[in-house]
């Protein structure tokens, strides 16, 4: 099971074999249902999770009662509550499974342990936390800066697993749209039909 992420590693970094094979020996293997909750908004965010397959969202209620989806996680992704899981402060959000998954799992004090003795270790969640970042501003910059249409455009290119996985519903949040807004842009980019 813990093949996909040593490859993930690879592709980034070159550890000693022995580092590496601490920390792979550190993680800890969960299957989780559709709908099953990784962490609930209170909650303390415990492990960092990688994920080998399936779909998660992090999402809050609003004043309203309504779902805000925050992020979406697929296979090869690295995924938490970062601002609980470094801080140790109630999540603000939840992480549900968005279909059955399987995943990798680590606590924070046996990463920490890993990483204060490993710098490859070090350098490859620096740059996954690089790779986090840039995409969270370039989805603020698209946010602001383009119209509902051209973001859903981007959306789709950048992100084409997601459009099918993920329900309709779960994407408009994410997108800041209602699912009804995000329908007419749908109906409009379909190809159309000279019968």
């Amino acid at each position: 099971m813990v093949e996909p992420l040593k490859n993930h590693i690879l592709r980034f970094v070159t550890p000693p074999s022995n580092e590496l094979s601490l920390f792979l020996r550190a993680l800890e293997y969960q299957d989780v249902n559709n709908k099953e909750y990784l962490l609930k908004e209170g909650q303390y965010c415990k492990h960092i999770y990688f994920i080998i397959k399936g779909c998660f969202r992090s999402y809050f209620l609003n004043s309203k009662g309504v779902e805000k989806v925050i992020n979406f996680g697929i296979e090869d992704w690295w995924y938490t509550n970062f601002d609980s899981f470094i801080n140790q402060t109630p999540s603000e959000f939840s992480i549900q499974a968005a279909e059955d998954s399987l995943i990798l799992k680590i606590n924070k004090e046996k990463l920490d342990c890993i990483l204060k003795d490993s710098l490859s270790l070090n350098q490859y969640f620096r740059i996954i936390h690089e790779k986090v970042r840039i995409a969270d501003q370039r989805r603020i910059q698209f946010m602001y800066k383009l119209s509902g249409e051209e973001l859903y455009t981007v959306f789709c290119k950048y992100n084409p697993d997601f459009v099918q996985r993920v329900p309709q519903y779960m994407l408009a949040s994410y997108l800041g749209f209602t699912p009804e807004f995000l329908s007419k842009i749908r109906a409009r980019k379909k190809p159309r039909t000279l019968f």
